[in-house]
């Protein structure tokens, strides 16, 4: 076979975002598949002895990140990395973009110093989505940011923010935080595409949605907030994670 893609070892860091929340799959390590299993099964048709590792965590805040994933990334001698961190900072009250975008930095800085490429990801427009809506102004200023991070590192950015399907309600899993298996598919395709690699993974054709009447809308709204809103919030006030007690799927090659 010959090579279309110069990596050979993918590591991929981060969070639930890249454990692949959101995306149920029971023959898939951790019961998750998610958008980094998808690049990575793309990545393996293309080259011989391709190996991947993926060590995020649902739940973990930037700094756990830096402290948990970045040197065990490191050991693995990876070629390829992709990492995304940073937005459960964001989404939480007080938190300053521009104070954890210069912690993103050190990760960057420490990630790419043996030469593997690197990819990371801005955070999405989520003006739509009713839960986050709130903080879509820290998120703008956290993407430019990570725009200038990206080019003192020289690192790729898989640019989520201008990803405009991700704004259709069929991108995102039933708690309205995490994506849906559509949206990973999504998200997969625009990361094989910032990285220059053909693909066949499905697109998403969008139809139009059916209407939904006020009443309907704020029934779902009130099952929402109850399944999966107030115990998000309980998890706050008791300083607890939905990712603790949780390993990462796939350690090592």
């Amino acid at each position: 076979m010959t090579a279309e893609h110069p990596w050979s070892r993918y590591v991929a860091v981060g969070d639930s975002f890249t454990e692949g929340i959101g995306d149920p799959e029971p023959r898939s390590p951790g019961g998750h598949r998610g958008w980094a299993d998808r690049v990575a099964e793309v990545l393996a048709t293309k080259t011989e002895d391709f190996a991947y590792a993926n060590l995020a965590i649902r739940g973990r805040l930037l700094q756990q990140i830096l402290d948990e994933q970045v040197d065990a990334a490191l050991e693995l001698r990876p070629d390829l990395i992709t990492v995304s961190m940073g937005g459960n900072d964001i989404i939480r009250p007080g938190t300053d973009p521009d104070e954890v975008a210069e912690r993103f930095d050190d990760g960057i800085a420490r990630l790419s110093r043996d030469g593997a490429t690197v990819v990371m990801f801005n955070g999405p427009d989520i003006g739509m989505t009713p839960v986050l809506s709130r903080v879509r102004g820290k998120v703008a200023i956290y993407n430019e940011n990570l725009r200038t991070v990206a080019k003192r590192h020289d690192a790729i950015v898989a640019d989520m923010w201008s990803l405009r399907e991700l704004s259709d309600p069929r991108m995102w899993a039933p708690d309205r935080l995490h994506f849906s298996p559509v949206g990973h598919q999504t998200i997969a395709r625009m990361v094989l595409d910032a990285l220059n690699v053909e693909n066949d993974l499905e697109p998403y054709e969008a139809e139009p949605l059916p209407k939904q009447s006020w009443r309907e809308a704020r029934k779902e709204d009130i099952g929402w907030a109850r399944e999966y809103f107030a115990p998000w919030i309980l998890r706050r006030i008791r300083h607890q994670s939905s990712g603790d007690g949780v390993q990462p799927k796939r350690p090592s090659f």
